[in-house]
């Protein structure tokens, strides 16, 4: 018989011991060490347990589209203006989803955050109200619609997968409306589970399934363990509280529709009614067949390159649709974002915002709301100064002039590190 410390009420005595920030504190000493996306990895490696940095880190089969996800922004040269009269900081401000934003870059919606650091999804609305830029809350979120919406008056995206039960999905949305969120994205890339062996190597669960493993691993990341075991167990808060988050891919496979097609998506923006983003989208075709369908945004996105393997880079695709749906069609890109100047990039190729997903995740793992800030603040600096040293003063003109100063290049192998890089050293200092 496995003892669930939940059910026993350890939690309860737990959180009247204040221990959080004695078992933190190496973490925050970390954390205020990072000065790149690549460092907050390691320190959220060093802080979370093997088993969740490895689900927010990987991605499927060989993982050969999360590294090729990242190594196209590198076959991408900028050919920079000079004597442009710039000087920072720079109007990062744009709009997303007709809202206005300070920053042209946003968190995606990804899947319980809890499991990443106790404060959750409540971290990274917190951050996203600090920076004055779009949040993005799944359908799949620890944390509810209504304490979100509490939370943060900013611009708010809700993400809906494509579920077998339309008064489970009109019950969200009416959650969605009231909790003063302005857009819906359709995540249409996930109608089966994608193949993640990492979490099949460490048994992953949600929560953990106390093995001998399981529990050595968290002897070892006494911070994340003392969260986990200090706070209440969470839940798919936006779907059903009274229902524990047991496993995620036995939910998902239970309650997706992979059968869902267009005229699903019709009814489905039927119900909503609102600015709507289809969100997964990899080819032309299919992103003028979403716009004549009703969806006002094109989201450009391969699930993080943790659905399909071998699927292309997003950025690599990113023209090709910007021409098929034309000048006037809001596009968001999301996949492989590990720099400023990857958001740079984008903007400049076609797309009107950047969604980052693992750049926020790694800083809420290492440090809370502190982690997530600081993700976004790396990113706003580096993209800061990207912009200005390529000569482009908003966000406007790089949308405008980009296509004339990104240029691809023929790559080489030096280019590029491995999947194993950063544990060596590759792109992050010692942390």
């Amino acid at each position: 018989m496995v003892i669930n410390p939940h059910k026993l009420g350890v939690h309860k005595l737990l959180k009247h011991i204040p221990l959080n920030a004695l078992f933190d504190a190496p973490s925050k000493a970390r954390l205020r060490k990072a000065v790149n996306i690549a460092d907050l990895r390691l320190c959220a490696k060093q802080r979370a347990h093997k088993m969740v940095f490895d689900y927010l880190d990987a991605g499927a089969d060989d993982e050969i589209s999360l590294r090729r996800g990242k190594d196209a922004y590198s076959e991408l040269e900028m050919h920079f203006h000079i004597l442009s009269g710039l000087k920072p900081p720079l109007d990062l401000s744009t709009k997303i989803f007709g809202q206005d934003v300070k920053l042209p870059f946003f968190g995606c919606p990804t899947a319980g955050n809890r499991m990443f650091h106790w404060e959750g999804e409540t971290a990274a609305a917190k951050a996203a109200q600090h920076h004055g830029t779009l949040y993005g809350l799944s359908s799949l979120a620890t944390t509810g619609i209504a304490e979100i919406g509490q939370l943060t008056d900013g611009p708010k995206v809700f993400q809906l997968y494509v579920w077998k039960d339309r008064e489970l999905v009109k019950d969200v949305l009416a959650k969605a409306k009231e909790g003063g969120f302005h857009a819906m994205a359709l995540t249409v890339d996930f109608t089966w589970y994608g193949n993640r062996e990492r979490d099949i190597r460490n048994d992953f669960s949600i929560p953990p399934k106390y093995s001998v493993n399981q529990m050595i691993e968290a002897i070892r990341k006494p911070a994340w363990t003392y969260d986990f075991l200090s706070h209440e167990a969470y839940t798919y808060a936006c779907i059903n509280t009274e229902v524990p988050a047991d496993s995620l891919a036995a939910f998902v496979n239970s309650q997706i529709a992979p059968e869902f097609d267009w005229r699903d998506a019709e009814w489905l923006l039927g119900e909503w009614n609102a600015p709507s983003a289809v969100k997964g989208v990899c080819r032309p075709d299919d992103a003028i067949r979403a716009v004549e369908t009703g969806f006002t945004t094109m989201w450009v996105s391969n699930h993080g390159a943790r659905q399909l393997e071998t699927s292309p880079a997003t950025i690599d695709v990113l023209p090709s649709i910007r021409e098929a749906v034309g000048p006037d069609v809001e596009i968001i890109l999301d996949g492989g974002v590990q720099r400023g100047t990857d958001i740079c990039k984008a903007l400049a190729l076609g797309a009107d915002s950047v969604g980052v997903g693992k750049p926020y995740l790694y800083g809420l793992a290492a440090g809370g709301t502190e982690g997530v800030i600081k993700a976004y603040d790396i990113l706003k600096v580096e993209l800061d100064r990207a912009m200005g040293l390529l000569g482009t003063g908003t966000v406007d003109e790089l949308k405008k002039r980009g296509p004339g100063l990104i240029k691809k290049r023929n790559g080489s192998a030096r280019d590029y590190p491995d999947r194993y890089a950063y544990e060596r050293g590759y792109g992050g200092g010692v942390i």
